[in-house]
């Protein structure tokens, strides 16, 4: 699975951070904080936009390992997260940082998490963690990944999972028909089989608590304003090309969508993070 925009993940890193869902980062922190020190496994972990979101909840010591099938997004974050730290060595092929009294190393690799998830599961990680990953794999993937963590009997704090829902403001008489066909090209193959798209949060609880998992769901909209302005031109911009690909929604009718929606006031797009322990 590859693809994705260095820049798009950029862009949308500020908004991600501020949407997380308290209850399941509250419920995570919780859960750590036991923990002298903690290996965290981050799969599709991008250019490490989740570590600089979920550090400052976990253990002083963290050790994580970032997971992505993108050379090109691992190496962006090896050179962004030393900018963010306070300071930063490098130790061997892995990097030492620091930041406000923690200390985490960080290493990187490269995996096809399409035909391999039961590996780095298997290595028993503290905590497993994705953002943004789980609309994009299969339900049958979903079977696997319970499958090896429930064994493994790993925690799992996945945040940010498309849901499927968006609202603008003010609204235009096709929201729902260019919603709609979104949703469709959502569970098109992204890689892993046919995307669960806005079905997976509802898949990976339902196949967490068979295993015996508590579960802890909270919503975690995007809530943006004019002032999130570049990310919803390119959002409108994103969902113009994927309906476009459907063709669910004539190509003018879809122009004349995208330019009303150039300007909103307010746009709401649904997302569900969530907490998950072995009982």
């Amino acid at each position: 699975m590859s693809g994705f925009d260095p820049e798009w993940l950029s862009l949308r890193e500020p908004v991600d951070h501020r949407s997380r869902a308290r209850g399941p980062r509250d419920a995570c922190a919780r859960y750590s904080g036991g923990f002298e020190r903690i290996t965290v496994l981050d799969l599709g972990s991008g250019t490490g936009s989740n570590l600089r979101a979920s550090w400052f909840h976990l253990p002083a010591w963290q050790d994580w390992c970032l997971v992505d099938h993108d050379p090109a997004l691992l190496e962006a974050a090896r050179r962004m997260l030393p900018t963010w730290a306070c300071a930063s060595r490098t130790d061997g092929e892995r990097l030492a940082l620091e930041r406000s009294g923690k200390t985490l190393t960080v290493s990187f690799e490269r995996a096809d998490l399409m035909t391999d998830i039961e590996g780095p599961i298997a290595r028993r990680p503290d905590l497993v963690t994705a953002a943004a990953f789980f609309d994009l794999v299969s339900c049958a993937w979903i079977d696997r990944f319970a499958d090896a963590l429930a064994d493994s009997r790993l925690p799992l704090y996945a945040v940010l999972t498309y849901d499927g829902n968006a609202r603008w403001e003010p609204g235009h008489p096709i929201d729902a028909k260019v919603n709609a066909a979104f949703n469709e090209h959502q569970t098109r193959n992204k890689g892993l089989g046919p995307a669960a798209g806005p079905h997976a949060t509802r898949h990976l609880v339902a196949a967490l608590r068979a295993r015996s998992y508590a579960v802890e769901i909270g919503d975690s909209p995007w809530l943006l304003t004019r002032d999130d302005n570049r990310l919803i031109q390119s959002l409108a911009n994103g969902i113009e090309q994927a309906v476009g690909e459907t063709g669910l929604v004539p190509g003018e009718t879809l122009a004349a969508w995208r330019e009303a929606h150039s300007h909103p006031e307010r746009c709401e797009i649904g997302h569900v993070d969530l907490f998950a322990s072995p009982m």
